[in-house]
């Protein structure tokens, strides 16, 4: 067989079901072996941060890789913003990227590029494959890198000639590296401050706010008094009914430094010491106090579960249920408002609902007005890179098989950045509903004018203002395959989101704001 046919089979013995794709010419070989090969899920993007996007909101709720297919350095390079997302989220990828041929490299043709050094940048794994002889084994290294917890990026170069060549031989799958296991004495530190300290945070981040770890928090949290927060750039977090009622650390640096002055000592589970986006003009980078001391539970590539546990353990925490956040709210009525669509939401959301949320300024307070939602799961952008809220959508629909309802909650303007969600989600009929967050500016850059202390002008707004010509989401979503409504109140809004809940297809709504 030729090494294409052995990188599909391969994928395929080592649990990789699903490839997000934007071929071009050095792949098709391996687009023909996808169809020769039986077994592999292809779901077309138009544009690679599509493709980037997908592959990690699957690996976000399928809690496995799928591979991507991008053409040459450009193909990846279209991709990077949303695999610089990915990686912070630490999502599992196996990126494939097409490459000229071995022995056309040193023509530098038009495409060529340094492939590998880009991946470097985004990818915890970074290899070229160059013979068909060791494509099969090469692909089950890379699968095995992209599965080591809690997620990584790894990325196999595939000259087009090793696609071609005969020789391909089967690589045999290898078990996924376990969690690292935890550190000596973390947990009898953790505990002993936890005993003797009262201004004690526990920040939170990647699988600790998922629904098992925050039973165990909240059993720690009632048995110490300590305050439970999780990261601002968590990816991925449990809520709603039988969830804790748990709020992130503040976007912006004033709210920041106010919600963790209580705070002398912050136990980490999975988490970072909380630092800025930017840097600010007589602002610090760090959000805590200057004499916090930070003690590490566990770390990112440790499972915070097991650390919880046995923290929850040697403190002998009663079991303790999460109380009842109250009934639901009602679907507000009248003008829109970040409150309200929050409350309407909550309202109306199907039970085990996935949230993308990519609304960015507009849904900042959204948290507190939807604690009484029935559970779901909602997603954030965690790397910063604007344009994941979509593909990140329609990637998390087909990872949770098209059986859940999600809800993408969508600035305007980040939206344009990856529009051609939109077709994929057409074309593969998923259950996704997208609410377009319409104010016609990049209201973000608005306030971050004031933050850096820069004095806009006329040209400068300009910059900022999407209104001229306006875009008409209702028009775009048509244009690629996905019905559209407009609505200006939340009457209106709450009608469409109800009728677009019950049906088994993607719809947009554009809610002027």
């Amino acid at each position: 067989m030729n090494g294409a046919k052995s990188l599909v089979q391969t994928l395929l013995a080592a649990g990789i079901d699903t490839c997000f794709a934007n071929p071009g010419t050095s792949e098709m070989h391996f687009v023909a072996a996808l169809d020769q090969v039986p077994g592999m899920k292809c779901v077309l993007g138009l544009q690679e941060n599509v493709v980037t996007g997908m592959a990690d909101g699957y690996y976000r709720m399928a809690r496995k890789p799928a591979c991507t297919l991008l053409h040459c350095a450009p193909g990846l390079a279209n991709g990077m913003g949303n695999l610089h997302n990915a990686r912070r989220a630490r999502s599992g990828i196996v990126n494939i990227v097409g490459d000229q041929a071995i022995y056309h490299r040193p023509f530098d043709a038009p495409l060529t590029g340094d492939t590998a050094g880009m991946a470097q940048t985004v990818s915890a794994w970074v290899r070229t494959s160059n013979s068909a002889e060791e494509l099969g084994r090469d692909a089950v290294e890379a699968v095995r890198a992209a599965s080591t917890y809690p997620g990584q990026i790894a990325t196999l170069i595939l000259p087009a000639d090793v696609s071609w060549q005969e020789g391909g031989q089967v690589g045999t799958p290898m078990a996924a590296a376990r969690p690292s296991p935890l550190d000596p004495g973390a947990v009898d530190r953790a505990a002993k401050i936890l005993r003797d300290r009262d201004d004690v945070l526990l920040l939170m981040a990647g699988p600790a706010v998922l629904a098992e770890g925050q039973k165990l928090a909240w059993r720690i949290a009632q048995a110490t008094g300590a305050k439970v927060m999780a990261s601002y750039v968590t990816s991925h977090l449990a809520r709603g009914q039988g969830r804790m009622p748990l709020e992130r650390v503040p976007y912006s640096m004033e709210a920041a430094i106010q919600a963790l002055k209580p705070f002398g000592h912050i136990i980490l589970v999975n988490a970072a010491p909380p630092v800025g986006f930017f840097g600010y003009p007589d602002m610090p980078s760090v959000q805590h106090r200057s004499d916090a001391v930070f003690h590490t539970l566990s770390r990112p590539d440790q499972d915070p579960v097991e650390a919880l546990a046995a923290l929850a353990h040697t403190l002998g925490a009663p079991e303790a249920c999460i109380p009842n956040p109250g009934p639901r709210p009602e679907a507000v009525r009248g003008t829109p408002s970040p409150e309200g669509l929050a409350q309407t939401l909550a309202a109306l959301m199907p039970e085990n609902s996935i949230i993308s949320d990519e609304s960015i300024s507009y849904g900042r307070g959204f948290y507190k007005f939807t604690h009484a939602a029935p559970a779901h799961d909602w997603l954030h952008l965690a790397g910063g890179a604007i344009g994941d809220g979509m593909p990140v959508a329609t990637g998390a629909a087909l990872g949770a098989g098209k059986q859940r309802r999600v809800i993408n909650l969508q600035a305007d303007g980040s939206a344009m950045y990856s529009l051609q969600s939109l077709w994929t989600q057409a074309r593969e009929q998923l259950p996704v509903t997208t609410i377009i967050l319409n104010n016609s500016k990049y209201n973000i850059l608005i306030g971050e004018y004031a933050n850096v202390g820069a004095t806009p002008g006329d040209t400068a707004m300009s910059m900022l203002d999407l209104g001229n010509p306006s875009l008409d989401w209702v028009r775009l979503a048509n244009g690629m395959g996905v019905e559209a409504a407009r609505a200006t109140t939340l009457d209106t809004c709450a009608d469409l989101m109800a009728s677009s809940f019950g049906r088994p297809a993607p719809f947009l709504i554009e809610l002027m704001i």
